[in-house]
């Protein structure tokens, strides 16, 4: 029979040393791991900040980038790619920022810049021509901004302004002024302020502009029909000159025919009163054409206009 020695000593101790120094070593390396990955985060971050605010937007898109793929939680990976956004919004790449706008919004709908979202998305609808759902989207922003709340204020006036933008585009003027107006009224430290008080004055010109071609363009169709009522007079007076001298004509035919003596003669007065008609008419005429010609198809005045309307009747 052996004899177990009891020593007090725990005869598990040299199997659980090694175990428990191991975990411990695991546990550092992961705290140590996070520690690096908050660290790269941060300066990927910082350096994106830094190149952002010096308008170097592919570099600051670039380091936001790398932030966002090496972020460890919801909210920095959200606030990376929100900065990755406005970085292509300053480059004027649209369909890039469409579509992490879409991504932002699947994997983080309910983070702090969806608000904001709603409005860039709404700028880019209006710079590609989308007029009217960038309007609905300004006017869905506008909702969700409180009229006291001064940190958006300058945002909220904004987007007034570019509510009259989408309106003044689709040739809606009287709506669009509305929006300056308001703009003008209601955020007089805007920096929206000067343009929108630019865009009222070019509405009243354009109204006036308007007006003025409106005024020219029934002036024009009046000369038209003036023109067409003045040709067709003409046309009467040659028609009735026409008639007076083949009567003429009959009149001297029949004299020169005259054989009989039995036969009554027209009296010779007729004769000279009908012949004086016809040189009259026929100068009238001439006066008239003269006239017309020499006021380049303008209505006729004078005396040639009071013959015009009164048949030839001094």
């Amino acid at each position: 029979m052996s004899i177990v020695r009891i020593t007090g000593k725990n005869p598990l101790n040299r199997c659980f040393t090694p175990l428990l120094l191991g975990l411990f070593l695991f546990t550092t390396v992961f705290a140590v791991a996070d520690e690096s990955a908050d660290s790269q985060f941060t300066l990927r971050f910082q350096a994106g900040s830094r190149f952002y605010m010096e308008a170097e937007w592919h570099e600051a898109a670039a380091e936001f980038r790398f932030a966002q793929e090496i972020a460890e939680n919801t909210a920095d990976w959200a606030q990376a790619l929100y900065w990755v956004i406005l970085a292509e919004l300053a480059l004027a790449d649209f369909g890039s920022a469409l579509r992490d706008m879409d991504e932002l919004q699947r994997h983080a709908p309910n983070s702090t810049f969806a608000r904001d979202m709603v409005y860039h998305r709404a700028r880019i609808y209006f710079n590609q021509g989308f007029f009217e759902d960038s309007l609905l989207l300004f006017r869905r922003y506008n909702d969700s901004v409180s009229y006291d709340d001064i940190e958006t204020a300058d945002r909220k006036a904004a987007a007034f302004f570019w509510m009259g933008e989408c309106l003044f585009a689709m040739g809606q003027f009287d709506e669009a002024e509305k929006f300056y107006a308001w703009v003008i009224s209601r955020y007089p430290d805007s920096p929206r302020v000067e343009i929108s008080g630019y865009r009222i004055d070019l509405i009243k010109q354009k109204k006036i502009e308007a007006q003025l071609l409106a005024l020219l363009r029934w002036s024009h169709e009046e000369s038209l029909r003036t023109s067409e009522d003045y040709q067709r007079r003409i046309r009467t007076y040659e028609n009735t000159l026409n008639a007076y001298q083949r009567r003429i004509t009959e009149l001297t035919d029949g004299m020169a025919m005259q054989v009989e003596p039995e036969i009554p003669v027209p009296s010779l007065q007729d004769d000279v009163d009908l012949i004086e008609r016809a040189r009259q008419l026929d100068n009238d005429i001439q006066a008239i054409l003269r006239e017309y010609e020499q006021s380049a198809g303008t209505p006729a005045s004078g005396a040639a206009r009071r013959r015009l309307f009164s048949g030839g009747q001094q």
